[in-house]
């Protein structure tokens, strides 16, 4: 069914600046369509009134759809993120309160000209993974009857399948971001823990709650990341975006990433997940990635802690009270996953913690060589029947691949993979280190244009690359003499965690010399009369690019060298005062050759 209005980011933009259309003409749209599908999709608890709307539209008429990011771009909101002068209910009327102020997120977007429209449905208090724990109603699929539209970010996310809002938000403590993304046709990013601010949110796990953004596609994701990753002091849990991790890392991967494949991985017996999870391996490879496979023991063992250990406390230090006081306000499946909570003590807190602690480590060193790891988002999906039949459990195979990215601190994008014979969407999930989510949703989007999936409301993807190059934590650096693997200086990046990602050679545009010390090699430009130099490409983790940078002498530095495939990659340079002296070796090739001429 095509949706009344294409509301991505950047045709919606388009078509605001060609006077196509206003923002008050797609509000009130929306707002009809919301209220027509509402009976049958439980999406929002609650729909601004037009009232309520008008500030946010009268705020817009002295503005420009050249001036504000997001003008006029319609989002709703998961119900338990504040909007201020709307109550904030969790999915628990006995706990709902009017919001005072905006949650920091919301007021970024509304700032940025954005327009919420509504609160969505959630699982009660954020807990779950399916989407049919709310007193509003169960959400069913976005595309098929027969199955959830997933948890807890129930709401939000059939709000962007539905085409009643060019994203929305969500939270995400064990997978409520993702799960419902993938069984919708949608992009979740969980980005890295502290990146999108989370004061104003109604905590699950507070040391581990996420805001998320559901989108139809990874570039739109990528720019609300960039608009909206910014350090807040009114959340004490905030953490800073480096640089790396910025717009500008958004783009087309390079060839030859490492990515990680699961040594172990559980379909529960269906068939199409495990198909649709090999064809987006398969997609990966044919765009340049090399996969590894790897131990996910310690990944699957961190996961266990989510709801086996004192985090079940953490999710009791919100709804406890009123549980003790007032029962039957909190439906029973949710008193049922706390129950455990009040017999935890604070030797199994840290018990917890010191087995967390040696998950990480695990999985970190697992990670440490690559550049993320491609798992289904879920075994394989549940229908309506079977979670009323047994909603524990089958909530809880919905959470296999996506209870330990917050316990282990990764960021995670989930992105659609193609479409089961019975129409339901499917999914797979990316991962990675801590800050880069860029990288992630670079490669998703890598992945959708590949793929050429249609997105939600029959539209179909654009397939206009980004221009740029995709960039991580990690920086590639070009080295050619003492820095070579191997010889006397090449400790100095082993010990800041480099690692060797190939053996190549310059473009045919450099000038060797020994210089006068005889122990350090530099390297010119020349394209007249250059030659091709043996050099390798190490990649070094950001943070450590500093003090890397601060040791090497004069009259070396860093700066840009041109590969023999054309890219242009930090690396050794050498300033012309320093060839006083120096003996030109340019014609044996690389510094090792001179090397063992000098033996």
């Amino acid at each position: 069914m095509m949706h009344p209005f294409d509301l991505r980011l950047d045709v919606l933009a388009q078509a605001y600046r060609n006077g196509c259309c206003t923002p008050r003409e797609v509000i009130a749209t929306l707002h009809e369509r919301a209220q027509a599908l509402n009976p049958a999709f439980n999406t929002f608890i609650y729909l601004l009134t037009a009232e309520e709307l008008e500030p946010y539209l009268a705020a817009l008429e002295g503005a420009s759809p050249q001036t504000l990011p997001l003008y006029g771009v319609p989002f709703a909101i998961k119900d338990n993120i504040d909007l201020a002068g709307i109550e904030t209910t969790a999915a628990c009327p006995a706990f709902a309160y009017r919001a005072e102020q905006d949650a920091t997120i919301v007021g970024q977007l509304i700032a940025l000209g954005a327009i919420p429209l509504g609160k969505t449905n959630l699982d009660q208090f954020a807990t779950g993974l399916n989407g049919t724990r709310s007193p509003w109603g169960a959400c069913r699929n976005s595309v098929n009857a027969d199955y959830p539209s997933g948890g807890s970010s129930a709401g939000s996310s059939l709000a962007v399948a539905l085409g009643l809002a060019s994203f929305a938000l969500g939270t995400d403590t064990a997978g409520s971001g993702r799960v419902p993304a993938s069984l919708n046709n949608l992009v979740g990013l969980k980005a890295t823990k502290g990146l999108i601010s989370t004061a104003g949110v109604v905590p699950a796990c507070r040391t581990l709650d996420c805001v998320t953004f559901f989108t139809t596609t990874a570039a739109e994701a990528s720019q609300l990341l960039a608009l909206t990753a910014v350090k807040d002091s009114r959340d004490d849990y905030s953490r800073a975006n480096p640089a790396w991790n910025g717009a500008q890392a958004f783009g087309v991967p390079e060839k030859d990433f490492r990515f990680g494949v699961p040594d172990r991985l559980e379909f529960l017996g269906c068939a199409e997940s495990e198909a649709l999870y090999h064809s987006a391996k398969n997609r990966l490879i044919a765009l340049g990635g090399i996969p590894v496979t790897i131990d996910f023991s310690p990944f699957l063992a961190a996961a266990t802690l989510l709801y086996d250990g004192p985090w079940v406390a953490e999710r009791y230090h919100l709804a406890g009270k009123l549980i003790e006081q007032q029962p039957e306000a909190v439906l029973p499946v949710i008193r049922d996953v706390l129950r455990k909570a009040p017999g935890t003590d604070a030797v199994a807190a840290f018990d917890a913690q010191y087995k967390l602690q040696h998950f990480k480590t695990l999985c970190d060193g697992i990670m440490a060589d690559l550049d993320c790891v491609l798992t289904p988002t879920y075994p394989r999906p549940v229908t309506l029947a079977e979670l009323a039949e047994d909603l524990v459990k089958r909530n809880s195979e919905l959470g296999v691949y996506t209870n330990f990215m917050n316990l282990l601190d990764y960021a995670a994008v989930a992105v659609p993979a193609g479409v089961m014979a019975n129409g339901l969407p499917s999914g797979v999930t990316l991962f990675g280190r801590a800050f880069t989510d860029q990288y992630l949703l670079s490669l998703a989007g890598a992945l959708q244009r590949h793929q050429k999936l249609t997105l939600p409301g029959n539209r179909q993807i654009q397939a206009a690359s980004p221009v740029t190059t995709a960039s991580h934590d990690r920086l590639s650096v070009v080295v050619c003499g003492a820095h070579l693997d191997g010889l006397a200086l090449n400790h100095q990046l082993r010990q800041r965690g480099a690692t060797l990602r190939e053996t190549t050679r310059s473009a045919p545009h450099y000038r060797l010399y020994a210089l006068a010390d005889g122990k350090r090699p530099g390297m010119v430009r020349d394209r007249e009369q250059g030659a091709a130099i043996a050099v390798e490409v190490w990649e070094l983790p950001h943070t450590e690019v500093g003090s890397f940078l601060a040791g090497i002498p004069a009259p070396l530095g860093l700066g840009k060298v041109e590969l023999e495939d054309g890219r242009w990659l930090t690396g050794f340079i050498c300033e012309a005062y320093g060839l006083q002296g120096a003996q030109d070796i340019t014609a044996f090739g690389g510094w090792r050759a001179w090397l063992a001429h000098q033996r």
